[in-house]
């Protein structure tokens, strides 16, 4: 692997990835149409979720009424009555245990998106966390296949023996992560740890997670879901924070922005308009799996479901009074606002030239396995021809070796690999796109592409998970094991 690439510094690298992002199409998926009145844009004040420290937590899933449209309530599946839920906060080395109680009238699973976790408290789609007292209509789960399950609560253990990093938890219940995750049930879970608190990155009412969701709403403002969209479910109302196109009032000095994109199925470009003067609006600052080796600038961002990037935008670079919207612009749409108010002010935060010392390629790998993802001629989402089963891995790869895996798509896919992250090592053979720097455990693939990545598995042995992070597709049998031994 080249190291220019992987850190971010070649201009061969920037070059290709401004070419790829200028190719890329639109998302894939079928726009489910709201029939309740939209409400106008930029009225809402963004919400920021409640923050939950230490190293015992418990979560109630539940239902909830939200505000979320005007003059309606929405009724939400939430983590602790909210969507978001709340934002846990963890601490590098610091084992955090988090209990969930299902009070839904449903089966759930819970999953660390990019947490570095045991197989036993991962998410595995089968390991049914049942609703507490015996929710009428759910005594029986006979047509459910089970794994490890749980009546009530579940304890899951998370070491944090991982860098600082924007993670997400969300359901991911075999066949049914789709619509669960569209009712509500997503959070934020930040790791902290010494490398990035030495940083003079901005930080407290400065450091703003981003939950940016498409969602459909009914006339009675419920939310509104099509299982039959096969290829991904797409919404006509952006959410950030679980709010319609909101509005966020900034000083004129530097914010730390966590994007994170947990829509199903929509993918978005990212982009500040007005550019301020001299374009580059995003400093990127961290990906998937944490802080870059160096920062990165952007004109926009190219975010797939499930991916993060950290990026730090200075507003002392428009002027006080402007108004500055993010857009999406594969699709022409809003996603929320920032004004800019206040006077200039001092500004202590800052970008340094060097952000990690601690990250290097991977050396050469042991082996290299192909994983092909398509659909069958029945419609159903497959990886290698094969439809999800349950224990049946794809791949046995033994802890702490090197191996370099190469993904191919006939569609758009978002591929998420669990337990550990991944290098980037080229696409179609050629040196990565500008949006691949970094750790990363979601990449997204093109149709007709080859994506080549290198990863090693540590700590952990056990069944995980390789999936499309499509939730329709994922939902459509597009996942399979693989067993770390």
């Amino acid at each position: 692997m080249k190291r220019r690439a992987f850190l971010g510094l070649g201009a061969a690298a920037v070059a290709a990835g401004a070419g790829w992002a200028l190719l890329r199409p639109a998302s894939p998926g079928r726009l489910l149409r709201s029939t309740a009145p939209l409400p106008p844009k930029f009225r809402a004040r963004l919400p920021i979720p409640a923050t939950r420290e230490g190293t015992a937590i418990t979560i109630v899933q539940r239902e909830a009424d939200l505000d979320i449209l005007p003059g309606l309530k929405t009724r939400a599946w939430t983590y602790d009555g909210t969507f978001p839920g709340p934002t846990i906060v963890s601490r590098r080395g610091t084992e955090t245990v988090v209990t969930h109680r299902n009070e839904l009238p449903e089966p759930t699973v819970v999953h660390l998106h990019g947490g570095h976790t045991p197989a036993e408290s991962d998410g595995y789609p089968i390991d049914l966390l049942l609703p507490a007292n015996g929710q009428p209509g759910h005594q029986h789960h006979g047509d459910m296949m089970m794994g490890a399950v749980a009546t009530g609560e579940r304890a899951y253990r998370y070491p944090m023996g991982q860098r600082a990093a924007t993670l997400w938890y969300h359901d991911h219940r075999m066949g049914a992560t789709a619509p669960a995750v569209w009712r509500g049930l997503a959070g934020f879970h930040l790791v902290r740890d010494d490398e990035e608190d030495a940083l003079p990155l901005p930080e407290g009412d400065h450091d703003v997670p981003l939950m940016i969701t498409d969602r459909s709403f009914a006339e009675d403002g419920s939310f509104r879901y099509a299982a039959d969209h096969v290829e991904g479910v797409l919404g006509d109302v952006v959410l950030v924070n679980g709010a319609p196109w909101p509005v966020l009032e900034v000083a004129p000095v530097r914010y730390r922005l966590r994007l994170l994109n947990a829509s199903n199925a929509r993918r978005y470009r990212l982009a500040l308009d007005p550019q301020p003067p001299g374009g580059a609006a995003f400093t990127q600052v961290g990906s998937d799996g944490g802080l870059l080796a160096a920062p990165l600038t952007h004109d926009a961002i190219d975010a797939a479901p499930a991916e993060r990037f950290d990026v730090v935008v200075d507003f002392a670079r428009w002027r006080p009074g402007t108004t500055v919207r993010l857009v999406d612009r594969l699709a022409g749409l809003d996603v929320m606002r920032f004004d800019v108010t206040g006077a200039r002010q001092a500004d202590d935060s800052a970008v340094p030239a060097v952000l990690s010392r601690t990250l290097e390629p991977l050396g050469p790998p042991k082996r290299t396995r192909t994983f092909r993802f398509r659909q069958s001629t029945d419609g159903t989402w497959t990886i290698n021809d094969e439809a999800y089963r349950p224990g049946h891995a794809l791949a046995n790869p033994r802890l702490g070796e090197v191996e370099r895996w190469r993904f191919l798509t006939d569609f758009h896919h978002p591929v998420h690999l669990h337990l550990d992250p991944f290098q980037v090592l080229s696409r179609n053979g050629h040196d990565v796109a500008r949006y691949d720097m970094g750790w990363k455990d979601t990449v997204d693939v093109r149709p007709a592409e080859a994506v080549e990545v290198a990863v090693r598995f540590t700590d952990h042995t056990g069944l995980f998970l390789l999936h499309c992070h499509n939730l329709e597709h994922e939902d459509m049998a597009m996942m399979a094991d693989f067993r770390v031994e």
